[in-house]
């Protein structure tokens, strides 16, 4: 997921959007750990996701309080 995109999402849709990824992680470590994971890069793939996300998430705050 890009920046650019996220930017553009209500803070509710980066809540579920946070939300999916998080769960996504999940499942991809406990596949992980039982070695059913077909690419381990897809694990960093979606941290950097969640850490976009929360970034974005960070910005907005920041926005709104500057207002």
């Amino acid at each position: 997921m890009k920046s650019k995109e996220l930017r553009k999402k209500s803070t509710k849709e980066l809540q579920n959007s946070l939300l999916e990824s998080q769960t996504k992680l999940a499942a991809l470590a406990i596949e992980y750990r039982t070695k059913e994971v077909k690419n381990v890069k897809q694990i960093s793939a979606v941290k950097k996701d969640i850490a976009r996300i929360l970034t974005v998430q960070r910005e907005q705050e920041l926005q709104g309080e500057a207002k």
